[in-house]
């Protein structure tokens, strides 16, 4: 199963408990950034253009478990930068699964076999594998030979150890239909557990900006995929909702607020991808962001982003609101003509 029953239940009871009390703006995954520091560049990424004195720096044990409190999200997701970077990881992520928390540890893999033994299988841990596909492809986004086959080796190391692992694919421009559901299709074969996937989103700092998807083309993209993918047995780590509506079928607006960004320079607003400022606390984030600025049709940036971080909350509060339609949508799968 691409999400653990455990999960699904206390995700479900805690945005039930969120709508009965009426609360529009509430998180269900922290994204938390201990560090940017990163051992790859990859072209499409804009957290590693940091001073070196930003990337020098760590938030600490403290500093993480402190945030994960004050946000209350159910799930933390852990990128960077690189976190298996940060020499007292393991010992974050022990803090946050003691406390129940459903940790992704996002990563590269490159440092998985030389860090294994410092963590444990846990129900609440899942290990995210960065793969953008097939080894030519994945190898010239992050500009280095050798990472894909680094990735895969880290994904059966972890496997073999009891672990759960997922996979984290973002599509550029150039990727093919075919091409993708090919990789689907290899990465079901190493046993992981659930694949997480996004069209880029064009990052103002990212040093290559020919390599994103409009809109249009992402909808047309994901349509192909989701058709030769029918009847193949893929378990993505996502909503069906937010499947459909990757597949150009849900006319949603993005839910800022639902991943909730907490970085070495604090909390960032309004979301984990736009940068315009941080505050010092979650509250402020919450009570003094101007969310009807953002998101489709109200900020420029924001025109070509179908990203799941922002849209998933979205298709999950529809989700809860609409079960006959998530049924119909378990039941026939993602409409595609």
């Amino acid at each position: 199963m691409a999400i653990p029953a455990i999960q699904i239940a206390r995700l479900g009871k805690y945005i039930l408990t969120q709508t009965i009390k009426g609360n529009k703006h509430y998180p269900l995954v922290l994204m938390l950034e201990p560090l940017f520091q990163c051992n790859l560049r990859c072209k499409g990424c804009g957290k590693v253009n940091q001073p070196p004195h930003i990337l020098n720096q760590r938030l600490s044990v403290e500093e993480c478990v402190a945030a994960a409190e004050e946000c209350g999200a159910p799930i933390v997701s852990i990128p960077g930068g690189e976190p298996m970077l940060h020499p007292e990881m393991p010992t974050i992520v022990k803090e946050l699964t003691r406390r129940k928390k459903f940790v992704y540890l996002c990563t590269n893999g490159i440092l998985v076999p030389e860090r294994i033994s410092e963590f444990k299988p846990s129900p609440y841990l899942t290990f995210n594998i960065h793969l953008d596909g097939k080894e030519e492809v994945h190898d010239k986004i992050v500009c280095k030979q050798g990472v894909f086959q680094s990735a895969v080796r880290a994904i059966k190391l972890l496997k073999s150890k009891g672990f759960r692992v997922n996979t984290n694919t973002t599509l550029f421009g150039g990727q093919t239909a075919e091409g993708a559901a090919e990789f689907f299709d290899f990465l079901m074969s190493l046993g992981v557990d659930g694949m997480t996937l996004s069209a880029a989103f064009s990052y103002e700092a990212a040093e290559d900006q020919d390599s994103f998807l409009t809109r249009e083309q992402s909808k047309q993209l994901f349509r192909e995929i989701f058709k030769i993918g029918r009847n193949k047995k893929w378990d993505f780590s996502h909503s069906s909702f937010y499947l459909d509506f990757l597949a150009g079928n849900q006319d949603y607006k993005c839910s800022p607020w639902g991943n909730p960004c907490r970085s070495v320079h604090g909390w960032q607003r309004p979301c984990y991808l736009l940068e315009d400022g941080f505050v010092s606390s979650y509250k402020e984030l919450m009570e003094e962001t101007e969310w009807d600025k953002f998101g489709v049709g109200n900020d420029p940036r924001c025109s070509n982003c179908m990203v799941h971080c922002g849209f998933e909350p979205t298709a999950v509060a529809d989700s809860v609101r609409r079960p006959l339609k998530g049924m119909m949508l378990a039941l026939k799968g993602v409409k595609v003509d």
